[in-house]
């Protein structure tokens, strides 16, 4: 009985824990409780994916996202504040100290009211720069709602994100139309490395103040795929901020309306499967990456025994063979991880810098990973190497492995004997040559006795 009630508990764990690989915490700011309703359907989509959802104002004195030093949550869900700032316990500082200690961000904005001074820093900190106008949308005239906003051209219909480069593999991709209401337009800096876009502007948009006349053609800041709808910045340490330029996206209204484009059809939005997949990016449900062992070891024709494996000290010109299991984490479980497009991962055999720069092809896979491999031969240099991978692509997390080894000379025994150098038969051959003509020399002038006069006598 009490192996039944045990194993009715760790089913019911295990069905309650979240999908995300780095914890169910989630944490949900937004200013009154009323507006709460209007995300109900997402609320019940997180936590029907394991997650742990909380509900504070900006201005609760118990918010706070660190406990004894640690975080208090695992991931942050902003909605936009109708208040100039996000409160105390939400500075600028404080949340890029959320970020830095691994925690995750989805930041929503709106056009409906002017962008706080707070979150403009914030997106500077990370180089994703707002508009100075911060109640400007953005607006096109050729792909819009015509049911909801006929007037205005405020509402953008864009198909879902295909690959978002050739050689990055798409967590956002699909069929079906994106409804995104009153976007706050935002760019990226040409700085950074770590931001990344999801999902562009079409070539016919632009942004400006509703409030305001038209501008003119000069006025205008940014356009067509200078203006970002959502954006995503990965740290360094793999934590994921994502700004989503639309938070009306999010509600309930959207998740099953239905929109048409001039000269369309009524089709329905896929808000509710594009919001699954971009909270899921976020709060590292994918595109996690996991090295599951590293193996190195001389290359041989027979088996590879572990007292093999990863020595420390190699010899120069040895034939080397180098082995990474990685695996990917999509959703619920572990999965081999496969290179996406024309993208390779990469060893290196440095000292100071890189002697060797190896493509890894996979070899062989098992139900959770992928083996990765390649075989060379040690640099004629001996010191202190590192086998090292570095792989670093947006919208994965890192892969950062470094292990030193030492790379010695031949010792006295182990060079080649002279005869076995077919390069130093000639000189073999001098060398005997000067021997067998000295021995030669001294054999004739031993045995060679020098001729004697004959002495007449006389008397």
């Amino acid at each position: 009985m009490r192996w039944c009630l045990a194993l009715l508990l760790c089913c019911f764990l295990a069905a309650v824990n979240a999908l995300s690989s780095s914890g169910s915490r989630l944490l949900v700011v937004l200013d009154e409780s009323a507006e709460k309703s209007a995300y109900s359907t997402l609320w019940s989509d997180l936590e029907g994916r394991g997650y742990d959802v909380s509900f504070e104002s900006p201005k609760s004195d118990k918010l706070s996202l660190f406990q004894h030093g640690e975080r208090a949550y695992d991931h942050l869900l902003i909605l936009p504040p109708k208040s100039k700032g996000l409160g105390p316990n939400l500075t600028p500082k404080n949340i890029l100290n959320f970020l830095n200690k691994d925690g995750n961000i989805l930041l929503a904005l709106s056009g409906r009211a002017s962008t706080s001074s707070a979150v403009s820093s914030l997106l500077l900190e990370i180089d994703i720069h707002l508009s100075s106008d911060r109640s400007a949308v953005v607006v096109d005239h050729f792909n819009y709602d015509t049911v909801s906003a006929a007037e205005k051209h405020d509402v953008l219909l864009l198909q879902r994100p295909g690959p978002l480069r050739p050689d990055v593999k798409a967590f956002f991709d699909g069929e079906g139309v994106l409804a995104l209401p009153r976007v706050a337009p935002q760019t990226l800096g040409s700085d950074s490395a770590l931001v990344a876009p999801i999902l562009r502007a079409p070539a016919t948009a632009y942004a400006y103040n509703p409030k305001e006349e038209m501008p003119a053609a000069e006025d205008i800041e940014a356009t067509g795929s200078q203006l970002n709808v959502v954006s995503a910045m990965q740290a360094r340490n793999s934590a994921r901020f994502t700004v989503l330029g639309s938070v009306e996206a999010l509600e309930d209204e959207w998740f099953s309306a239905s929109v048409k484009a001039p000269g369309g059809k009524k089709v329905p939005t896929v808000n509710r499967e594009f919001a699954k997949q971009l909270t899921a990016w976020t709060f590292k449900e994918t595109g996690v990456l996991k090295v599951e062992k590293i193996e190195h070891h001389l290359a041989t024709e027979g088996e590879v025994t572990a007292e093999d494996l990863n020595p420390k000290i190699y010899r120069i010109k040895n034939e080397t063979v180098f082995n990474i299991e990685v695996s990917e984490y999509s959703y619920d479980k572990w999965i081999p991880f496969e290179v996406p497009g024309e993208d390779e991962l990469q060893l290196e055999f440095f000292m100071l810098s890189p002697f060797h720069r190896l493509a890894l092809e996979p070899t062989s896979r098992t139900e959770t990973s992928t083996v990765f491999s390649t075989q060379f031969v040690t640099p004629d240099q001996h010191g202190i190497f590192s086998f090292r991978v570095n792989y670093k692509r947006p919208f994965f997390t890192n892969i950062e492995e470094k292990h030193e080894v030492t790379v010695r000379h031949f010792a006295h025994d182990e060079y080649p004997r002279s005869w076995a150098i077919s390069a130093g038969w000639v000189w073999i051959a001098g060398l005997w040559s000067v021997i067998g003509g000295f021995l030669a020399f001294v054999l004739v002038w031993l045995y060679s006795a020098p001729a004697t006069d004959k002495v007449k006598k006389t008397q």
